[in-house]
């Protein structure tokens, strides 16, 4: 097999595919850290002779670090459901990646501004819809990142047929839908809009026909073909 030609300087030309191992690799990295970050905007309380009021009084602290644990958790799985039928990368999935990378490290700080509106009592609307914005912009770049890999299966590996793609590519829609929804009744709502993205959570997390890739089929011991 022929190595990419190289550019002046050792750089590889854009558009040059790449195995896309190293990219999940930094990614499942972001998500970890910004993941781990989420906990440590639940501030202990300082009056510990009223300890248990001052923890009860942190659950808008539990909730937007549920919430976004669970969605950041959702991030994770269907990235890994995506690169698992990419099979190279390319400059423009790097860039993509980045970008969503980006948005995902910015997550903890959304979690914080929802909590802190929650707990003050002020800005929930200006809060949830940060929220649901952080959390929409991911799920457009799933879609850009899934629709560029597709577009004629250059990028894509065998492991799915187009049943498969189009199921992918339907969850990925269908996220931008419900958490496009979820933001504008937060904008109205809050209570709603955070019970709403909650609810696609739940849903979320069920398996999308055909994102397991399939196996081939292993020969018997008495095939010689």
């Amino acid at each position: 097999m022929m190595e990419p030609v190289q550019e002046p300087g050792g750089s590889t030309p854009f558009g040059v595919e790449r195995d896309p191992a190293r990219v999940v690799a930094f990614s499942d990295a972001v998500i970890a850290i910004a993941i781990t970050l989420l906990v440590l905007e639940i501030r202990p309380p300082h009056d510990t002779r009223h300890l248990l009021h001052g923890l009860a009084t942190l659950w808008p602290s539990y909730l937007a670090y549920a919430v976004t644990f669970m969605l950041i958790g959702q991030v994770w799985a269907n990235h890994h459901i995506m690169f698992d039928h990419i099979r190279s990368a390319d400059r423009v999935v790097l860039f993509l990646n980045t970008v969503l990378l980006m948005d995902i490290a910015f997550l903890p700080f959304a979690a914080s501004v929802l909590a802190d509106s929650f707990r003050d009592g002020h800005g929930q609307r200006t809060a949830v819809v940060l929220h649901g914005i952080a959390f929409e912009f991911a799920a457009v770049l799933f879609n850009v990142i899934w629709r560029y890999a597709c577009h004629d299966r250059r990028l894509l590996a065998a492991t799915i047929d187009s049943a498969g793609v189009t199921a992918i590519g339907r969850r990925f829609q269908l996220a931008l839908i419900w958490l496009g929804t979820g933001t504008l009744l937060g904008a109205l709502l809050p209570a709603l809009g955070v019970a709403v993205i909650g609810a696609f959570i739940l849903y979320y997390w069920l398996p999308i026909a055909g994102e397991i890739a399939k196996a081939r089929p292993r020969r018997g011991h008495g095939d010689h073909s």
